[in-house]
């Protein structure tokens, strides 16, 4: 099983899936809409609503704080993209399948990851729940610093 993979959802790898995956979806592809997955697709990071609409005005893309909000409540409900409930708000990616996050803990990124646990796993934590895992994410917490400190 890989992790994470529903056999009712193709993954969405890249922009072009991403519209096209809208338009079977019968959603409209305002430009608002457009510049939002371009800029997800293109910053490769996960993103407040107010970094979003504060890239898009200083890229000279004109869109309204509620347009933003708007469209990527209706991105994220509809699976086109990712949103993480933080304390601090949320955050949204362009990665919207299954996948783990690495949580870098002294610069506050998150980075997605795919991880594949192996089945012996997988069935140990079926046989100590008596529940079947279809899929999972797993969230790892860590410090670049600590990388350096223990290089040196």
């Amino acid at each position: 099983m890989e992790a994470g993979v529903t056999p009712t959802k193709k993954p969405i790898r890249s922009l072009e899936e991403a519209l096209e995956h809208c338009q079977t979806l019968g959603m409209r592809l305002s430009k608002q809409r457009r510049f939002i997955l371009e800029l997800l697709w293109q910053a490769q990071e996960h993103l407040s609503a107010r970094e979003i609409y504060d890239r898009l005005n200083q890229q000279g893309k004109e869109i309204g704080h509620t347009s933003v909000y708007q469209n990527l409540e209706a991105l994220s409900e509809q699976g086109v993209i990712e949103c993480i409930e933080r304390s601090d708000g949320r955050l949204y990616g362009n990665i919207s399948d299954p996948h783990s996050h690495v949580n870098c803990l002294d610069t506050n990124q998150i980075m997605d990851v795919h991880i594949e646990l192996p089945e012996e796993l997988l069935r140990q934590v079926e046989a100590q729940t008596g529940v079947r895992i279809m899929n999972y994410k797993i969230d790892f917490f860590g410090y670049k610093q600590a990388e350096q400190s223990a290089a040196e």
